[in-house]
């Protein structure tokens, strides 16, 4: 394997050498595993990720690291969570940041090693501007074209990551590591390649996207050809830095117990399904949560009116502004709204076709993401049909996602696959009634507004199936129909914001995970997943 040198820098006259910045307090404290709510802090976790909130954000899975490390705290395990030196991260931590170490090869490349604070989040960021300082996203430039280098990108990242598990840090060793997606899933890889047992969890926020490169690149990714092999990143004559993690990781989460299951079938396995099915006894689904501080319609500043379920009528407020924001005509119809990437996986081309049921009736249509171009430009068209009722921006900005749950009546959400969903759950809060395909994580967090559903005041939405076109025109037909009932309607808004989808079970069940990785309670598969190839 290739070597990372790396030197310890002093910055003035402080002592910045990482004992002295972060590991002052390891000669002192409880060493032992966390396991039950309430215990000092015990466990030190080091969470690899492209992605975390508030600092970069395209989607779900930044909304999920930064908020799983806050809600960690309290069952005594403290999160560390690198992520890659993106402009919008340095320009945040440039100031708070203490330059812990720099590798002078590091797949070819000078990094930096930053350590500071941004709100509650602990952080190492790697500073690489040849790699991760340029226009664009995280993934893809302004065209939306992938970047050329992603494979590099994100391998730095992930053999940063190992460097720190086997000890690069004097005075901080991790007990536990955390990868999340393709991106980061390396990270085992290179550790135990290097021989480091530390144990690893590695959570799938979305099967789909796998990491897939030409073989020929092993040698600049500096790993060995024996890791090009069925048992680690061998995928179809390529590489998958997706499956070489499912194969080194001890633990394998996902984002909900059904697509658990589901990934478990070719049909939503995307050519996965056998390794995961190896895999199977380190499998388990663990629903995500929200942070419920950020998404609260009555502490929201992103909104011009502050409600809670006591004052649903100061809502109509907020409504009135969302029309205004994307230029609707205002109007008494129901306002169906769409915050999502505007892909095939999430089923926008088939809002695209349903437009008509809504607008027809008197109502609104209002969608925010970006995505794929034909997908985009299909929902642009729709819109151009529909001046004055339908409304489509290209973008993201996370004031104008809180006020679309704050203003909107429905969120619709018709994914063909849905590892998890986090927009379902912001609406509940907010008394925005979902829409949603009856598939992944939608399904478990979302009760179906059927007669015995509405007897028993539990319905929070509504769900249909088929996934198909003619599906997502029944159920917005019902929700259309349950709109006209302005009592219905109120009580389905209600029993939504009275669902708690807060971190703390699903913290839990993190936690439990943690603790019998580190206090090495697992199964035979887990500490044979811990050798060297």
């Amino acid at each position: 394997m290739m070597n990372a040198p790396f030197t310890i820098e002093q910055i003035g006259m402080r002592d910045t050498s990482p004992a002295a910045v972060i590991g002052r307090k390891a000669a002192t404290r409880n060493r032992g595993p966390a396991f039950r709510k309430g215990e000092i802090h015990s466990m030190r976790a080091l969470s690899v990720t492209s992605e975390v909130f508030p600092l970069i954000k395209t989607g779900g899975l930044a909304d999920v690291t930064g908020s799983l490390p806050k809600a960690l705290l309290p069952f005594g395990i403290e999160t560390t969570t690198l992520v890659p030196g993106y402009p919008a991260v340095m320009k945040k931590i440039e100031r708070a940041g203490v330059p812990l170490l720099v590798f002078d090869h590091l797949l070819g490349e000078r990094a930096t090693l930053v350590h500071g604070k941004v709100d509650d989040l602990d952080l190492f960021v790697l500073d690489i501007p040849t790699l991760y300082d340029r226009p664009g996203g995280p993934y893809v430039d302004y065209a939306g074209n992938d970047h050329p280098d992603n494979w590099k990108r994100f391998a730095a990242l992930s053999l940063a990551g190992a460097e720190i598990a086997a000890g690069i840090l004097p005075g901080w060793v991790p007990d536990i590591v955390h990868t999340h997606d393709w991106q980061s899933a390396l990270t085992s890889v290179y550790m135990r390649e290097k021989g480091c047992a530390t144990p690893v969890v590695l959570t799938i926020h979305n099967l789909a996207f796998q990491g897939q490169y030409a073989a020929s690149l092993l040698p600049f990714m500096g790993l060995p050809e024996s890791t090009l092999s069925m048992d680690c990143l061998e995928y179809f004559g390529d590489i998958s830095t997706l499956k070489g993690g499912l194969q080194t990781a001890d633990a394998i989460t996902t984002v909900s117990p059904t697509y658990a299951r589901e990934i478990l079938t070719p049909r939503f396995g995307m050519g996965l399904d056998g390794v995961l099915n190896e895999r199977v006894t380190v499998l388990r689904g663990i629903v995500n949560g929200i942070d419920m501080d950020i998404w609260d319609p009555a502490t929201d500043a992103h909104i011009p009116q502050r409600y809670d379920s006591t004052s649903l009528r100061r809502k109509r407020a907020n409504r009135s502004a969302l029309l205004d924001h994307f230029g609707l005509d205002q109007g008494d119809g129901p306002i169906f709204s769409a915050v999502s990437r505007l892909t095939w996986q999430k089923g926008m081309d088939m809002f695209a076709d349903t437009a008509d049921e809504v607008i027809f009736k008197g109502g609104r249509i209002i969608v925010f993401g970006q995505g794929d171009h034909d997908i985009e430009q299909q929902l642009l068209d729709t819109a151009a049909r529909f001046a004055g009722r339908m409304a489509v921006k290209i973008g993201y900005a996370e004031p104008t996602a809180h006020l679309i749950h704050a203003g909107s009546d429905a969120i619709v959400q018709p994914s063909r696959f849905e590892p998890c969903g986090l927009t379902q759950l912001y609406a509940l809060r907010y008394g925005c009634v979902p829409v949603v395909s009856r598939t992944g994580g939608l399904s478990e967090t979302i009760i179906d507004a059927n007669d015995a559903a509405i007897s028993a005041r539990v319905a929070t939405g509504f769900q249909f199936h088929p996934v198909n076109t003619d599906g997502l025109r029944l159920a917005l037909r019902r929700a259309l129909d349950a709109y006209g009932d302005p009592r219905s309607w109120a009580r389905l808004q209600n029993q939504g914001m009275k669902t708690k989808f807060s971190w703390e079970r699903s913290a839990d069940q993190y936690a439990g995970v943690y603790s019998s990785l580190v206090r090495g309670t697992t199964n035979s598969d887990n500490n044979a997943r811990r050798q060297v190839y």
